[in-house]
This record gives structure tokens, sequence and C-alpha cells, in this order.
């Protein structure tokens, strides 16, 4: 257990169940939605890095990964295996208590020590400053811009590190 501000907060890994659940935070939290094949098909391939968050019982985040083969952004060689963060979010009134940060971690450990993946990258909106912040403590860095990444037109920071 992980005490933040207020309630204690649970992470676990995601279970068929939480699909719905995970599509309601993802629905009513970012712009960007999945169908729900998306969300199973990364449980069934990926699910030791499939977290969620539970405060009283009650899921309020989430956080998907995936398992890529590519150009490495951060450590050395030609084709390394790496850690694609797809998707995170916590419900607003449960943010700013540590709940993304251990979903990070968790996935982030995962993605490393079951999947032995050598760096791990995510995409995020250049103006989510929050999200930003959260990253750079973790250790990522900006690796570049993507323009016009998001269906809006908003560009995207990628970032990296290595695991």
């Amino acid at each position: 257990m992980s005490e933040g501000i207020g309630e204690e907060f649970v992470v676990r890994k995601a279970r068929k169940e939480d699909i719905p659940v995970v599509m309601y935070i993802n629905r009513v939290s970012l712009p960007e939605n999945y169908p729900e094949w998306f969300f199973e098909e990364h449980l069934e391939r990926w699910g030791e890095a499939f977290y969620v968050a539970e405060v009283g019982g009650k899921v309020v985040g989430y956080v998907m990964s995936r398992v890529e083969y590519g150009a490495p952004y951060v450590v050395e060689g030609s084709i390394v295996k790496k850690g694609h963060i797809v998707s995170i979010a916590v419900l607003e009134q449960y943010r700013r208590r540590g709940i993304g940060r251990k979903l990070m971690e968790h996935a982030m450990s995962a993605l490393k020590n079951v999947y032995e993946c050598r760096e791990v990258y995510l995409e995020v909106r250049v103006s989510n400053i929050p999200a930003i912040r959260l990253y750079e403590k973790l250790g990522f860095r900006k690796v570049r811009i993507i323009p016009m990444y998001y269906l809006d037109g908003e560009d995207a920071y990628l970032m990296a590190r290595e695991l």
C-alpha cells in the first residue's frame, strides 16, 4: 500500500474485469480513446505491465504498456527491446497523491524485469506540464517533438529513459 494525500491507494495488476472502468477513466480523463479490443489485447499480451490503482476498492487510475523492438532513443544499439507507455490516466479527483508516479514505477519495473526492455518511452502533449514534470522526475528526458501528433493538431514530446 502507498500513502498519498487522503486515503491510501493500492496498485495491482489489471484484470479483464477492470477493462470497463479503465475505458471509463480513459474516456473522462484523456481526449485519446481506444476501442475495447485495444485494451484487451494489451492486457492479454503485456499484462505484467498493465496496472490499476484502487482507493477504497475503487479503480481510480491505470497505466497500459506494451513491448516493441526498434531503433533506440536513449541506449546504445541498432535495434533494442523497449517499453512503450501507451496510456496512463488518473481520475481528476485522485490526482496529486502519488498515484500516477506509483503506476509508472510499477510499469517500468515490469518492462525491465519481466519483459527485459532496455528503455522505455512515451508521448505527452507539449501543454501537459504536470505530466511532463512527473516524467522528468522519473528520469525521462525529452527526445524530440512530434508535430501534430494528436487528433486536435497538438504536438507531442517523445520522452524516453533507460531502464
